[in-house]
């Protein structure tokens, strides 16, 4: 009963739903243009349409789904399943909606068709407007050329009205100028009259000439009368053709002598205003005492007056400078006493500066000026007095300072003088070339100064070499007596080569090379200044050390003097040989002294030429190398001016070999005996000492060349050792030709001959020690049978020759007929 129920309200609601799209779809739809306007919108449009239609659709919709959810809740209890007996449309009202779209499409076709229309009306106006505008522009164009062509012809004639304007106007102004130029010369004329009048008189002139208030037109207006009378007045001196010029010389007179009264009176005023230091008071005179040639009166007025420049002021600069008259003055307190004199100055001519900045029209000049009086009157005196160029013919002593103490006082003046100027260039001192002022104060100074420097350095080393000579005088008084009573120190009084001494040269050297790099800047004329300052240098140096290189071979020479003295015959006493024996070896003693002194002074002379040449590369080869060739020309003196001292030194070493050799020579004289290398216990144990001579010899050697080992290195060392070890091998060769040798005095020669070879490897000489090894193999020729010495020099043949000589010394040479039995080996022979 209740599906019954159902069913028939759900058939009354479709029916009810059916009748109502019909309604709805039976209904006309009509659209308009209207709607198409403004923000249109299609999902506006379209839920217009539609919205009738749906709404009745959505509830229908719920009834069913709400009818279906009852029926199937109560065919679930009945049956298990649902059950239908008739299934409705899904979407009914789409038969309304088709036919509401078809009519919609047909009412759009519609107005498009409307559409269409209008726009073709609308194209149609829109035509024909353009056209009518196009016509309206052309003929609005030609009405702007018309316009355009009139505003070119106003432009035209306005540019010609204006242009006539602006000649009428410089005609005026002209005219006006004209007619001023004439009103000034009408009273210019007028004033003239009144100078022309009578000469000298003065008292009728228009009140503008004597009224204070008007001083600068007063001024003004007697320049300008100045300068036209005196303008007419020379005019007179080329044609004297006009009688009415001649009458302006009076009023030149006249203008000339109240231009002169004008400008003294204002330069007292001026001087009174400076007195109270009313600064707009002498602004304005100088203001008006610039119309009077051009100021130049005013400016040396103003400058003369400084206090500075005063000779009170002058005096002191001197007492401050120079200190005391009664002393010498001292570099150092010149320098600072300058430095302090400077600052005063410069201070001053800086609060100088700041009143001419504001009084004078033009301060440039005035502080040239002042700047100019400065460097031509208040340094110059000083410096008048301060250097004293001295006499290069008879130069003030070393007591009084001599030739440096001028150069030094000339460089302190010259370096803190050019501080000044840079001082006052700073302060300001307009056009004024302050530089080249400078250097004309020391221009004389200048042009002598190298030879002053020369004639210092010749001075002080002629000072250094007398001092060092009373040093040596003094030493040798206290200490000779005593030396040549014992015969040991010939040469102590001999003065020994200092480095310090040397040193000390190049001390003053390089002070003199700081003077020329001030004196010099021009690099051609400082190489030049160098080169001649670092020759006084090598002269010094060289003369020095060969002077000390003589005197040690001075030393040699006594030595070797005394050695020929003492040389005695062979029949004497045996207490004159005591005595000679003596005296032999006090001259030894001095021999060897003089060795020693004179290797110290080879020592110090190598040392002293390092010094130089360190000095040569480190100060002054930069100063050469801007000049082309100066540096290798100084390179050159320099080996020139050491040349005498390495032919002192040469003469030297070989005097010092002679005297090492005359020694060795003694030495084995006195100390090698006979049975040395001829034992009377020949064929006993041998002797393997070297003899007393031997011993003797090689101990003098190892002390005296200790000194050479020390002094001489490089080349110098090795050709002098070689030279010495040459001359010992020939000194030993000829002492051992004096002897007679048996097998066992073999022996001991080949040890002397190992103790001199052990001894002269020190050399590291290798000719010599090949001497050596010579020797010692010869040396076998004693020591072999006389059957085996043909074989002895079967390895070496080229001591042959020296085999022959040291053969025949064997004791047994005649005995066992040696010479006939080595013919064979001496064929020449």
């Amino acid at each position: 009963m209740i599906l019954c129920k159902m069913k028939e309200i759900r058939d009354g609601v479709k029916s009810n739903k059916i009748s109502s799209s019909e309604s709805i779809s039976s209904q006309p739809l009509v659209l308009d243009i209207e709607d198409f306007k403004g923000d249109f919108s299609f999902d506006a449009l379209f839920g217009n349409l539609v919205n009738e239609l749906l709404p009745a659709f959505q509830e229908e919709d719920a009834d069913s789904l709400e009818g279906n959810g009852n029926i199937s809740g109560n065919d679930a209890l009945s049956n298990g399943r649902s059950t239908q007996t008739q299934s409705s449309p899904l979407f009914p009202e789409v038969d309304s909606l088709l036919s509401m779209f078809k009519n919609s499409c047909s009412q759009l076709v519609e107005l498009q068709k409307q559409i269409d229309g209008r726009l073709y009306n609308l194209k149609k106006d829109v035509a024909a407007q353009d056209s009518k505008h196009r016509k309206t522009l052309g003929e609005l164009e030609k009405g702007v050329d018309g316009l355009f062509d009139s505003f070119a012809r106003l432009d035209s004639r306005i540019s010609s009205v204006g242009q006539t304007a602006a000649k009428i106007g410089d005609h005026l102004q002209s005219a006006d100028s004209q007619r001023e130029t004439a009103s000034q010369t009408m009273e210019l004329i007028k004033y003239l009259m009144e100078f022309n009048s009578s000469p000298g008189d003065l008292m009728e002139l228009s009140p503008l000439f004597s009224d204070d208030s008007r001083v600068a037109e007063a001024a003004s207006i007697a320049q300008k009368l100045r300068s036209i009378a005196e303008e007419d007045v020379g005019r007179q001196g080329v044609t004297v053709q006009s009688t009415a010029s001649r009458g302006l010389e009076v009023a030149v007179g006249n203008l000339q002598e109240y231009c002169n009264e004008l400008e003294n009176r204002l330069l007292s005023r001026f001087d009174a205003a400076s007195q109270k230091r009313e600064l707009s008071t002498m602004a304005e005179c100088a203001k008006i005492l610039s119309q009077f040639n051009r100021g130049t009166s005013a400016m040396q007025h103003y400058v003369g007056l400084r206090p500075m420049f005063d000779v009170e002021v002058m005096n002191a600069d001197t007492r401050l400078v120079l200190g005391d008259q009664d002393s010498l003055p001292s570099p150092s307190n010149v320098a600072r006493a300058l430095s302090s004199l400077y600052k005063e100055i410069t201070d001053t001519v800086r609060k100088e500066a700041a009143t001419i900045m504001a009084v004078f029209p033009s301060p440039n000049d005035v502080m040239s000026s002042l700047v100019q009086r400065v460097m031509e009157d208040r340094v110059p005196k000083l410096l008048e007095k301060l250097l004293v160029k001295p006499s290069l013919v008879h130069p003030p002593p070393m007591g009084e300072g001599g030739l440096l103490l001028y150069l030094r006082m000339l460089a302190v003046s010259y370096e803190k003088t050019q501080e000044l100027a840079k001082d006052l260039r700073s302060v300001g001192c307009g056009d004024l070339d302050i530089e080249g002022l400078t250097e004309s104060l020391f221009l004389d100074h200048k042009d002598m100064y190298i030879e002053y420097e020369q004639a210092s350095l010749r001075q002080l080393y002629k000072a250094k070499m007398e001092e060092l000579l009373s040093e040596s005088q003094l030493s040798g008084e206290s200490t000779g007596s005593i030396g040549r009573s014992k015969g040991a120190s010939i040469s102590s009084s001999h003065q020994q080569i200092s480095v310090t001494v040397v040193t000390e040269f190049v001390r003053w050297n390089e002070e003199a090379i700081s003077r020329c790099t001030l004196f010099s800047p021009q690099p051609a004329n400082l190489a030049a200044n160098v080169r001649t300052v670092f020759t006084c240098l090598l002269d010094q140096v060289s003369q020095y050390t060969t002077e000390g290189l003589e005197r040690a071979r001075d030393g040699l020479t006594e030595a070797a003097a005394l050695r020929e003295r003492f040389v005695l015959g062979t029949s004497v006493s045996r207490r004159v040989a005591a005595a000679a024996a003596s005296a032999a070896e006090a001259a030894a003693a001095a021999g060897e002294s003089s060795f020693r002194s004179f290797m110290v002074a080879v020592q110090r002379c190598g040392s002293s030429v390092a010094i130089v040449q360190q000095y040569f590369a480190n100060s002054i080869s930069r100063l050469l190398l801007p000049v082309d060739g100066a540096h290798a020309a100084s390179c050159e003196e320099m080996g020139t001016a050491m040349s005498s001292a390495e032919g002192a030194a040469y003469k030297g070493l070989q005097q010092c070999i002679e005297t090492v050799m005359a020694e060795v020579e003694r030495l084995l004289s006195a100390e090698q005996k006979a049975t040395d290398y001829k034992s009377p216990d020949d064929g006993v144990v041998p002797d393997h000492r070297p003899t007393n001579a031997c011993i003797r010899v090689v101990a003098y050697l190892s002390r005296v060349l200790e000194a050479a080992f020390t002094a001489l290195e490089g080349l110098n060392k090795q050709a002098f050792l070689t030279e010495l070890g040459n001359r010992l091998h020939k000194g030993l060769s000829n002492h051992w030709q004096k002897y007679t040798f048996n097998p066992s005095g073999g022996l001991r020669l080949k040890r002397d001959i190992t103790e001199y070879g052990d001894f002269v490897r020190s050399f590291n000489a290798p000719t010599v020690d090949e001497k050596f090894e010579s020797l010692s193999i010869m040396a076998n020729v004693f020591i072999v049978a006389p059957e085996s010495l043909s074989s002895l020099f079967e390895g070496t043949p080229s001591i042959l020759k020296d085999a022959q000589r040291f053969i025949q010394l064997r004791e047994d040479y005649k005995s066992a007929k040696l010479a006939a039995k080595l013919s064979s080996l001496w064929p020449s022979s």
